[in-house]
């Protein structure tokens, strides 16, 4: 009709729709919250939101991406660079002068030592009583070996002790030198770690002046040992053999195996095993000869028969024999076990009794001929007689 005025339209929707445009404004007056709630809750989504994809994001890049090798050319930074003063001891100093260091104050342990001077025998008297604080892998089996320098030759070896680095000694030695000499003479006392069949490790060293010490009483003390020397005196030849005792039936077993060491120019040379019975010649045997060797080879067996009543009077020596061109057969060295013998030739000795039955073999230092004989004092008597077998 013209005269009627238009309805208004209505706001509800019709029934079984729904009013998507007009959902979250119709909803938000009906939740009983305040506004800033909305826009707390809102930020702080936004953000953790954010903040994940920063997080995926940077663990992509990572697995991505390839570490960068540090260039060669770099300079290196040490104590030199460092000038200061204040920074110097923040600065981790380098490993070669770590190592200069500490071998600069390495010790190298203590020995004690008592001197004696005799005026009428002319002879200085050497007691070794300990060693502290020894330096070595682990354990070591020490012994000490004295000498007095203007004498070549003429040395003493104490007792080879068992695993330990503060051996007990407790032993003397004489050493002749004339009063006038006393002034030029030095003690040398030498300490090694034994090897039965490889060359024994030096410990360490004392050189004792004799004029720097009081001649007329008995002085014991402390010596700081010194670093071992490069190398020892040129030895004659080392000499290798095995010693088996069987206490039941007696039999005294030597078999002689190599040498080593001898000097050149030997034509030939072959090895006497001897036995003395109360410091008088008794039983003796020889190898083969070798001919025109510095290191030969033997691998000989000798057996003597020794009760055992006797073993403690019997002295064991073994002598290398030579040839040299154009001239008689000479002793080059000697080596004496036994009871009455000290050092590696006593320490052998000794093995051998404690394993009876067992051949025990040894490397030997070969000892002057001369000071051999000196030492075994033997009787110019005549030989005794040989017991029956």
């Amino acid at each position: 009709m013209m005269g009627h005025a238009p309805e208004p339209l209505s706001t509800s929707a019709p029934a079984g729709t729904t009013a998507v445009p007009g959902l979250i404004p119709d909803l938000v007056p009906r939740i009983p919250w305040p506004r800033w709630v909305f826009i707390i809750t809102a930020l702080a989504a936004g953000a953790l939101i954010i903040s994940c994809l920063l997080c995926v994001a940077c663990c992509c890049h990572r697995r991505h991406q390839r570490p960068r090798k540090q260039p060669k050319d770099k300079e290196a930074v040490g104590l030199q660079s460092a000038r200061s003063s204040t920074t110097a001891h923040l600065v981790q100093p380098d490993v070669d002068i770590l190592e200069s260091s500490s071998e600069g104050a390495r010790k190298w342990g203590r020995l004690l030592l008592s001197l004696e001077y005799d005026f009428g025998s002319q002879e200085i008297r050497v007691g070794l009583r300990q060693a502290t604080d020894l330096k070595a892998e682990g354990t070591a089996d020490p012994y000490a070996r004295v000498s007095v320098s203007p004498q070549a030759g003429h040395r003493h070896e104490t007792k080879v002790h068992r695993g330990t680095l503060c051996p007990m000694f407790e032993e003397t030695c004489c050493f002749p030198v004339p009063q006038a000499e006393l002034s030029r003479t030095t003690l040398q006392v030498r300490l090694l770690d034994f090897k039965r069949f490889s060359e024994h490790e030096a410990l360490g060293e004392l050189h004792l002046p004799l004029d720097t010490v009081d001649p007329q009483h008995v002085l014991e003390r402390w010596y700081q040992l010194g670093p071992p020397g490069t190398a020892e005196p040129k030895q004659i030849g080392e000499l290798c053999f095995s010693l088996r005792y069987v206490p039941g039936s007696g039999r005294l077993t030597v078999v002689v195996l190599e040498a080593r060491g001898l000097s050149t120019g030997l034509a030939e040379t072959y090895v006497k095993v001897q036995l003395i019975l109360n410091q008088r010649k008794w039983r003796r045997k020889k190898t083969s000869t070798k001919k025109g060797t510095t290191t030969p080879y033997f691998n000989e067996a000798f057996t003597f028969l020794v009760p055992f009543s006797q073993l403690q009077s019997v002295d064991l020596v073994l002598a290398i024999w030579a040839h040299r061109l154009q001239f008689r057969a000479e002793p080059v060295g000697k080596v004496w076990l036994g009871p009455r013998a000290s050092g590696q030739p006593l320490q052998h000795w000794a093995d051998m009794l404690a394993h009876a039955r067992r051949p025990i073999a040894q490397w030997h230092h070969l000892q002057p001929p001369r000071e051999v004989d000196r030492a075994l004092g033997l009787h110019p008597q005549r030989r005794l007689p040989r017991p029956r077998s």
